[in-house]
C-alpha cells in the first residue's frame, strides 16, 4: 500500500507520495493567495487549501498511476499558529487567520497584563504574541462574536482540515503547543492559560500522537480528493515540526534550519528546557520521545521575494551569480535587517520593520542582495549561538527550503555560524515528515527511527566554514547588532498598522 504526506504552507500545498518500499514515487503541488485585507492582516480561504489537496493528490496518482484504493494512508504537516473558526460539519464560518495575522496586538497586551510572561513561559515555553493562537480566539472572540457563537471548533488549520477529512476534531502536541494554551511539562491543554484566556478546550480539540491513525475518509471528503473511505488519515504536526523530522532532527544536536517564507531555526531537546531570554520557544514535537525548541523565523525567503519583486532579479540563481561575483563579505558596508514583518531576533518585537543602513552611491543592486542574504545568515547566528549557550547544538546545521538551492547562502551560513552546513536530498522536507508519519500509520515503517534512517538522506556536499571570510563577517555582525539596538526604540506602537 502507498501513502500520502502534504504539507499544507502558506502559499503552497505540496504533496509527497510513498511507494510500499517507503521509496518516494511522486510529487506534486499547488499553488493559493494570501489576502492582505488590512494592515497587519494576513488571512486565507480555507477552501483553498481543501482544493489544492485534491489537485496535488490526483497530480500523485495520474504521475504514478496508482488507483485511488492503493493509498492506505494521508498525512498532514501544515501551517501552525493559525485559526479557522468551523461548524458543526467542520465548514468554516470566517476567513483563516494564518501564523503572519498580526491584528490580535490588543488582545495579546491585554493577556500580558493578565499573566506575567514569565509564569506564561514557564507553563508554555512560548512567549505571549500575537503571532500564537490564542490572542486570536480572543480577537474573534471580540470582533465576531456571532461567528464564535456558531462555531463548534476553534481549530488549527492542520486539525480543520483533518476535521472537514474525517470528522473528528483532533491535533497533535507540537500543533497544540504553539497555541498558548498547552503545558509543555504536563503535556495537555493547562488549566491555567484556559482560565486567564477563558477559552473552552472542548473547542480545540484532542490531543493525540501525530501518527496516530484518527478514522477513515468520510465518503463526501473521499469523493472530494479523489481518494476512497478506506484512505485512513493520520493526526500530522505542524510544519516547521514536520520539516524538522523530514531532515532527521529527531536526536539533540541536529540544528534544521528551514529556510522558506519565514526561517525557523529548530532542534531537538531531550527535556522541556526553557530559554529565559525569549529568543526560542519550546514545542512539542512530531517526535512524542523528545522536544521541539525552536525560533519560529525571521521573514527570510520573504525577504528575497520583496526584493525580487521592488528591486529586481530574474531568479534567486541570477542574483547568486551576480552578488558572488561583484561583492565580498560585509557588502561594503550596506546593512539589512530582515524585519519586515515585526523581529524575532536578535530580540522579538512585533513592532519592527526592515531597514537598510549604510547606503552609499557607489552601491548597487548586487550590495543590495548580499546584505540581505547576510542579514538573514546574522540572524541564524543569533539563534543558534542562544542554543549553543543552552547546549543543544552539535557541530552542523541541516538546511532545507527554497533557501538551500542559493549556494552563495549556504557558504555563507557556513561562514557566519562557524559550523558545517548540510543540505537535505529532497527538497520537500515538510512533505517528506507528513509522508513519515503516513508511513508509520500505514505500516511501511515500523516507527519514526526507521523513516528516518530511510529517507533523511543528505546531500554529499558539506558547506565548510571558510576561515578567511571570519573577521570580516564578525565586523558586518557587530554593524548588525548595533544598528538592530539604535533603530528599536524608533519601532513606535504605530508600526504594527503600518
Amino acid at each position: 500500500m502507498y501513502a500520502i504526506g502534504c504539507d499544507v504552507g502558506s502559499q503552497s500545498l505540496k504533496g509527497i507520495l510513498l511507494d510500499p518500499s517507503g521509496q518516494i514515487a511522486g510529487q506534486a503541488s499547488a499553488a493559493y493567495d494570501v489576502d492582505y485585507p488590512h494592515p497587519a492582516w494576513a488571512q486565507q480561504d480555507s477552501q483553498a487549501w481543501r482544493d489544492a489537496l485534491a489537485k496535488v493528490v490526483a497530480e500523485l496518482l495520474r504521475e504514478t498511476m496508482i488507483a485511488p484504493s492503493a493509498v492506505a494512508t494521508l498525512g498532514l504537516a501544515s501551517q501552525v499558529d493559525g485559526l479557522v473558526a468551523v461548524d458543526t460539519h467542520a465548514e468554516p464560518l470566517h476567513p483563516a487567520i494564518i501564523w503572519l495575522d498580526r491584528r490580535a496586538a490588543r488582545q495579546t497586551e491585554d493577556l500580558r497584563r493578565e499573566i506575567a510572561e514569565d509564569e506564561v513561559r514557564a507553563i508554555t515555553g512560548l512567549n505571549t504574541d500575537a503571532s500564537h493562537v490564542a490572542p486570536k480566539i480572543m480577537w474573534l472572540r471580540a470582533a465576531e462574536p456571532a461567528v464564535v457563537a456558531r462555531s463548534s471548533g476553534l481549530l488549527l488549520p492542520g486539525s480543520a482540515l483533518v476535521a472537514w477529512l474525517t470528522g473528528e476534531r483532533v491535533l497533535d502536541h507540537a500543533n497544540a503547543s504553539s497555541t498558548l494554551l498547552y503545558d509543555i511539562t504536563t503535556r495537555a491543554w493547562s488549566e491555567r492559560m484556559l482560565q486567564v484566556t477563558g477559552i473552552d478546550p472542548t473547542t480545540l480539540g484532542t490531543i493525540r500522537a501525530a501518527s496516530d491513525v484518527v478514522a477513515n475518509l468520510r465518503p463526501a471528503a473521499a469523493a472530494a480528493i479523489g481518494l476512497t473511505p478506506d484512505t485512513r488519515i493520520v493526526v500530522g504536526t505542524g510544519d516547521e515540526h514536520g520539516a524538522t523530522l523530514g531532515a532527521g532532527g529527531i536526536s539533540p544536536g541536529v540544528v534544521v534550519d528551514i529556510t522558506g517564507t519565514a526561517e525557523p531555526i529548530c532542534v531537538a531537546a531531550s527535556t522541556p528546557i526553557i530559554d529565559a531570554t525569549g529568543l526560542v520557544e519550546t514545542h512539542g514535537h512530531a517526535d512524542p520521545r523528545v522536544w521541539l525548541v525552536e525560533n519560529p523565523g525571521f521573514v527570510s525567503g520573504g525577504s528575497v521575494s520583496w526584493f525580487m519583486t521592488t528591486v529586481g532579479g530574474e531568479s534567486l540563481a541570477q542574483l547568486d551569480l551576480e552578488t558572488s561575483g561583484t561583492t565580498s563579505p560585509g557588502a561594503n558596508g550596506v546593512t539589512f535587517l530582515p524585519t519586515l514583518s515585526g523581529a524575532t531576533a536578535p530580540r522579538w518585537n512585533d513592532r519592527a520593520r526592515g531597514v537598510y543602513a549604510g547606503l552609499s552611491l557607489n552601491h548597487g543592486r548586487a550590495h543590495l542582495f548580499r546584505a540581505l542574504l547576510e542579514g538573514c545568515s546574522f540572524a541564524l547566528r543569533d539563534i543558534v549561538d542562544r542554543l549553543d549557550i543552552m547546549g543543544l547544538v552539535g557541530d552542523e546545521i541541516r538546511v532545507v527550503g527554497g533557501g538551500a538551492r542559493s549556494r552563495l547562502w549556504l557558504q555563507m551560513k557556513a561562514d557566519v555560524t562557524g559550523r558545517r552546513v548540510r543540505v537535505l536530498a529532497t527538497d520537500e522536507a515538510t512533505a517528506q515528515g507528513a509522508a513519515m508519519l503516513a508511513g508509520v500509520g500505514a505500516g511501511i515503517f515500523r516507527d519514526l527511527d526507521e523513516a528516518v534512517e530511510r529517507l533523511a538522506i543528505l546531500e554529499e556536499e558539506a558547506f565548510e566554514p571558510d576561515p578567511s571570510t571570519r573577521t570580516a563577517y564578525d565586523e558586518a555582525y557587530g554593524r548588525y547588532r548595533r544598528l538592530f539596538d539604535a533603530v528599536e526604540p524608533g519601532f513606535g506602537r504605530e508600526a504594527v498598522l503600518t
